[in-house]
């Protein structure tokens, strides 16, 4: 399959989650290989979101970035570019580009985020394992970040958001589980991306925002 056009509309972006169902990650790239049969990355999709909404039901950026984390193995699916790539960070990036226009900067941010959050978890947490590709990205980094690495990335603002998406990612992986269907995030996704084409407030009348200088 040719890899597809990145979603410009609320429509476009809808249409391509609904392309993953019965999409897999590549054989050679299982979350979690003690899942023998995981879920396809349509329902993987709708589980982290429906975790996010529970653990973060106010946070609908961050239920947002969870719902489409993972586009980039249904924008390309012949396994061309970042879809196959050994560098997680490079998938991630090409998905926070792609629909930063669309969505804002925070949830591209998130989505950027969410891959060196894993290690950051590993850091905090000996012993936890990294996923193949997580371990491969870190490459001569080693599995873990180094202690400067990840104290920078503990002072990001978005870090602790950051955090609980990879821990999200991570827990959404239950074969069967109903979390719901793709048409409920339809107007979440819409109210998103109306936030991020809003213009911004105007002053009242008589009255002129301070200017910084």
């Amino acid at each position: 399959m040719a890899p597809q056009r990145a979603p410009r509309t609320v429509d476009e972006l809808m249409e391509l989650l609904y392309s993953g169902q019965g999409a897999q990650r590549a054989p050679d790239r299982p979350e979690h290989p003690g899942h023998l049969d995981p879920p396809d990355l349509h329902q993987h999709a709708l589980q982290i979101a429906a975790l996010l909404r529970r653990s973060r039901p106010s946070d609908k950026e961050l239920q947002v970035a969870g719902l489409v984390q993972d586009i980039g193995l249904l924008l390309h699916p012949d396994g061309s570019r970042a879809s196959v790539t050994d560098d997680a960070a490079t998938r991630t990036d090409a998905v926070a580009d792609c629909i930063q226009l669309l969505l804002g900067g925070r949830v591209a941010r998130l989505v950027r985020l969410h891959t060196p959050a894993e290690r950051f978890l590993a850091t905090r947490e000996p012993g936890r394992e990294l996923s193949p590709w997580a371990s491969r990205t870190a490459g001569a980094r080693g599995r873990v970040m180094a202690a400067a690495e990840a104290e920078a990335f503990a002072r990001d603002p978005l870090a602790e958001d950051a955090v609980t998406l990879r821990q999200a990612a991570e827990a959404a992986l239950v074969p069967g589980l109903d979390a719901g269907v793709l048409e409920d995030w339809r107007p979440v996704l819409a109210l998103v991306a109306a936030d991020r084409a809003a213009p911004p407030p105007r002053p009242a009348p008589g009255r002129a925002y301070p200017v910084r200088h």
